[in-house]
């Protein structure tokens, strides 16, 4: 399966993004608002620049304590991101993430910012997948 029918499949295709600058605060509230684990950096909202994760967050509690919430994002995003296209295999993209212990994943082409997949998304569709293989097979048993 590809990434591209993944997109199609979720139920929204935003990608929730904040300003290099942002306080990590404002980022945490936009995590909270919208109940989801990653915010994508983004200096105008087609590119990403860096990701900031609830995990990101976690760690830096854990080292500096509340004081953390005022530094900018651009103090604990990731930089170096591993993105995928519309074009790449589910296989491809869950491995990357498993391989990586992350979560999100931009899906970036062109150098633009056009999705977000999550792990969840993946498994998801994949067990979608699994679902509508194991009918086929059942149908050709039973000679439908």
């Amino acid at each position: 399966m590809q990434v591209q029918q993944i997109l199609k499949s979720k139920d929204s295709n935003n990608v929730f993004t904040v300003k290099p600058g942002s306080l990590v605060s404002d980022a945490a509230k936009l995590l909270a608002d919208n109940r989801i684990g990653t915010v994508v950096i983004s200096t105008n909202e087609k590119t990403a620049d860096g990701i900031l994760s609830e995990r990101d967050i976690v760690r830096e509690l854990a080292v500096r304590g509340a004081a953390c919430l005022a530094a900018k994002v651009d103090d604990y995003m990731t930089r170096d991101l591993v993105t995928c296209t519309r074009a790449d295999m589910s296989d491809v993209v869950l491995e990357k993430m498993t391989n990586g212990r992350f979560r999100h994943m931009p899906v970036v082409e062109d150098g633009e910012l056009i999705g977000l997949i999550t792990l969840g998304d993946v498994v998801k569709a994949r067990l979608a997948h699994l679902a509508m293989e194991k009918d086929a097979l059942e149908g050709m048993i039973m000679g439908h």
